[in-house]
């Protein structure tokens, strides 16, 4: 496996449903703007338009990114909340990370953005019922249906996942 590309792993779908887990990757939603904005704080201009791996998305695309998909992701979960097997349409992640805001805008907006959905997200999922979990919506890029737990561990995982990879780039540049 490309460690710069997964630097904690792929996503591994739970086996089976564990509450202890659960809470743990609620915790990991509600921390992560905490532990992103600790791993681009003091970076300048020029380190924040770094690729963390070559063909990769600079830094700041990577903040620019949690912040979209935490605004799908945390959408994804009302409508599970409120729909009937809602159908979910997927991002195109890529043309978003082009987009002149995620390549021009200061990462502080994001930063901001991603404390207001992960704390009020956090304190959704905080207030479900464990049966609201098994709840379902269909995702029509991957024809999959995915249940709420999964929803949360994939998440969890993400935003692990994006924040190593600008914490193995500042280890690797010595920043």
């Amino acid at each position: 496996m490309d460690k710069i590309r997964y630097p904690i792993g792929t996503f591994e779908k739970p086996a089976s449903f564990q509450e202890e887990d659960l809470k743990k990757w609620i915790d990991d939603i509600r921390q992560l703007p905490n532990g992103l904005r600790e791993a681009v704080s003091g970076l300048n201009a020029e380190q924040l338009n770094t690729s963390y791996r070559e063909g990769g998305w600079t830094v700041a695309q990577v903040v620019h990114h949690l912040a979209d998909a935490s605004m799908n992701a945390f959408l994804r979960t009302k409508w599970t909340l409120t729909e009937n097997v809602p159908s979910i349409r997927p991002f195109d992640e890529n043309a978003w990370a082009e987009t002149i805001d995620a390549r021009s805008l200061s990462v502080d907006f994001s930063l901001r953005l991603l404390e207001g959905i992960h704390g009020r997200w956090a304190q959704l999922l905080e207030s479900l019922a464990m049966e609201d979990f098994q709840k379902t919506f269909y995702h029509e890029g991957t024809k999959a249906t995915v249940d709420l737990y999964t929803l949360v561990a994939m998440y969890a995982w993400h935003g692990k996942h994006h924040t190593a990879h600008i914490q193995q780039l500042r280890s690797r540049m010595g920043w």
